[in-house]
């Protein structure tokens, strides 16, 4: 009997690395699909351009901190900026579900026009399609991205080397946390809002100032920063380790998930990265990072060691000096949140 597709397989965990794997990659091999990376780029002529494609099903559409229509373009244009490249056009297409109403249709294309001109993105081509009521849960959007790789841009797993320090770009867990409360299906009352946001003013200029310095870069969304360490472990053969004490994460968004049984390391963020930097550079990294206002919370959590000689992983150093494997999930927390 065939297997069945659960929510689970669109976590961004091992299921759903498991469902490229086994269905997709079988169909749609090529070597920029074998990279595995938010981006690929692709060479046309003497120049070289960044495209990626994306689509989200957040559920509830207005959240604190953003909406759909916003949540869809910082996607994309994360997906580029980590990859080094400058966005510069998207397409979208829009599923909607038949009795959406169109002055909330018209407030979400809003939002997506208003974060476009704040990235600095132009919409060059987009789609509509209504599909039978209860068969859309309001409206879905599909964006494709394409930027241009900046000058001195050199990123990929195979950059990094032991000693490399580990940096986030901010707070982790906030996007998941306010999703969460969101869906007013639990009785608590926090402050807690998305940390969505479009980090091309962040990140770009990392690459111009510290040329060389920044190894890796990757978005923390599905799975949280815990499944993208797992990814650069698997991927880099080094083994993570990182100090509990380091990691910044909102008191209220720490009480969440204690009362909740959640971890923090596993819930998605929208504007905020995890970036592997040479261990001279980071602190000089770090500055600039903290110098921007979506970076002001960035800190240094840990570092690469040595090749590892068995599987590789990440291990939490705990304020008692003892030390934990930090695995990556099979599933999700919670489905649904981007």
């Amino acid at each position: 009997m065939s297997a069945k597709i659960t929510l689970g397989h669109g976590s961004g965990g091992r299921l759903t690395q498991r469902l490229i794997e086994d269905v997709f990659m079988p169909h749609l091999k090529s070597a920029a699909l074998d990279e595995a990376d938010d981006a690929a780029r692709v060479s046309l002529g003497s120049g070289q351009l960044v495209a990626t494609t994306d689509a989200f099903t957040v559920r509830p559409l207005f959240f604190p901190g953003g909406d759909i229509g916003k949540l869809a373009v910082c996607g994309t244009v994360n997906d580029l900026v980590v990859c080094g490249a400058v966005p510069k056009c998207l397409t979208a297409a829009f599923i909607i579900e038949e009795g959406f109403e169109t002055d909330t249709l018209a407030l979400i294309a809003e939002n997506f026009a208003r974060e476009c001109r704040n990235a600095r993105v132009e919409v060059v081509a987009a789609d509509t399609k209504v599909v039978e009521r209860g068969k859309g849960d309001g409206v879905f959007i599909t964006v494709a991205g394409i930027g241009s790789l900046q000058a001195g841009a050199d990123l990929g797993t195979g950059r990094i080397a032991e000693g490399d320090a580990v940096i986030v770009s901010g707070d982790i867990g906030d996007h998941g946390a306010a999703i969460l409360l969101a869906r007013g299906e639990l009785n608590i009352q926090a402050d807690i809002a998305s940390d969505c946001a479009s980090l091309h003013d962040l990140v770009l200029p990392l690459l111009a100032q510290f040329p060389g310095a920044v190894r890796f870069m990757r978005d923390a969304t599905r799975g949280g920063a815990a499944t993208v360490l797992n990814e650069i472990a698997s991927k880099s053969g080094h083994r993570v380790l990182l100090e509990e004490e380091r990691i910044p994460v909102k008191p209220q968004v720490e009480g969440l998930c204690e009362m909740l049984g959640l971890s923090p390391w596993y819930l998605a963020n929208e504007g905020t990265i995890v970036l592997i930097v040479d261990k001279q550079a980071a602190p000089a990294v770090l500055r600039r990072l903290r110098s921007h206002q979506l970076g002001r919370n960035a800190a240094v959590i840990g570092e690469i060691l040595e090749a590892a000689q068995a599987p590789a992983g990440v291990y939490l150093q705990t304020p008692s000096r003892g030390r934990r494997i930090l695995d990556a999930l099979v599933s999700d927390q919670l489905p649904r949140i981007c």
